[in-house]
């Protein structure tokens, strides 16, 4: 992957700039000149490096303002001082003068620059010789190399993260999402729902007997007759249906834009698929199975975070057990309606 650099500054600015940096095989350059589109870009697309020019309008707002945004803080910030006034007082006071460098470069690093470079390359060449701005243009090429580390380091870290919540949020021995997950996902689709004006359902299902399973054959065949049985599951979902492993052999499934009527099309069917044959769970041992369950559909009352919503389905498929279990219990009595929350 190209490392992107955003250069906040002209196009004589950038023209400025070493080869390595315009090298089209190793970056991929934006240039932008103006502030709101530049903080508008870095928002959308965040480069891996932003290089600015001190004399445009607005260049200290930016470095400062990528100081203040925390998600942002892995962006390389390098500010060039290409301001004639301080160029001439740098070129002046050549090594009289080191405390008043310093403090411009503290100055700078204050307001969120992370590195901060006097650029001669932009003053007249009469008073600037060839080996200063080779100079110059080796400093910059050295700090972008910091700023690759950096931007490298931060990409390896966001796969590390992505990995470790993958793993946190899946369950381990069905591949299902697991019940963290589902607390997460819940109040966010119950949120979009509700802005958007669809409906939304869920059921819960148990395994119907699942302790004389593990009773009589053992956990390791109880094990493996909830993987088989959530492959079958997730072959008979459809695209907007998400599973959770919801605790022990009881799983929940989140019906995104379905309406009451629909939810339990989906759990009837689920019932037929499971108990239609045996699971082979070897070449000598196979089981059948049912399951119960419970079918809910969101109403106004409900609360955001879904707990409601849960519990009544969990009646619903308590009420299916007390039935005689291997069948599906929703309340059909309400005249379902997408609630539609206005945002103002």
């Amino acid at each position: 992957m190209k490392i992107s650099i955003l250069v906040f500054g002209s196009c004589n600015f950038l023209a400025t700039l070493p080869d390595q940096i315009r090298d089209e095989n190793a970056f991929r350059i934006e240039l932008i000149d103006n502030f709101n589109h530049a903080i508008a870009r870095i928002q959308v697309a965040p480069p891996d490096i932003v290089i600015v020019q001190a004399s445009i309008d607005g260049s200290m707002e930016l470095c400062a303002w990528l100081k203040e945004q925390a998600k942002l803080s892995w962006i390389y910030c390098i500010l060039l001082e290409d301001r004639a006034e301080f160029l001439e007082k740098k070129i002046a006071s050549a090594e009289s003068d080191w405390e008043w460098e310093t403090d411009m470069t503290a100055a700078a690093l204050r307001q969120g620059a992370d590195v901060y470079i006097f650029w001669l390359v932009v003053h007249g060449r009469s008073q600037i010789s060839c080996s200063q701005i080779a100079a110059c243009h080796r400093l910059l090429v050295a700090q972008l190399t910091v700023g690759l580390r950096k931007a490298h380091k931060y990409r390896d870290l966001v796969r590390t993260n992505d990995l470790l919540s993958a793993i946190a949020l899946s369950d381990a021995l069905t591949e299902l999402n697991n019940r963290r997950a589902l607390e997460w996902e819940l109040p966010r689709l119950i949120q979009k729902s509700r802005q958007q004006g669809q409906y939304f359902s869920l059921i819960i299902l148990d395994v119907d007997f699942f302790k004389i399973v593990n009773d009589t054959y053992g956990h390791l065949v109880g094990d493996r007759l909830l993987q088989l049985l959530c492959t079958r599951l997730r072959h008979n979902l459809r695209f907007q249906d998400t599973a959770f492993r919801y605790g022990g052999e009881e799983f929940v499934i989140l019906l995104s834009n379905t309406d009451c009527d629909e939810a339990i099309s989906v759990a009837k069917r689920l019932n037929r698929v499971v108990g239609s044959e045996p699971f082979q769970i070897d070449p000598q041992l196979s089981i059948n199975v049912t399951i119960s369950l419970g079918v809910a559909c969101l109403q106004a009352e409900d609360d955001i975070k879904g707990v409601s919503l849960l519990h009544r389905a969990d009646q619903y498929l308590l009420e299916a057990k007390a039935l005689g279990r291997n069948r599906v219990v929703a309340d059909e009595s309400y005249a379902y309606k997408p609630y539609l929350h206005v945002v103002s």
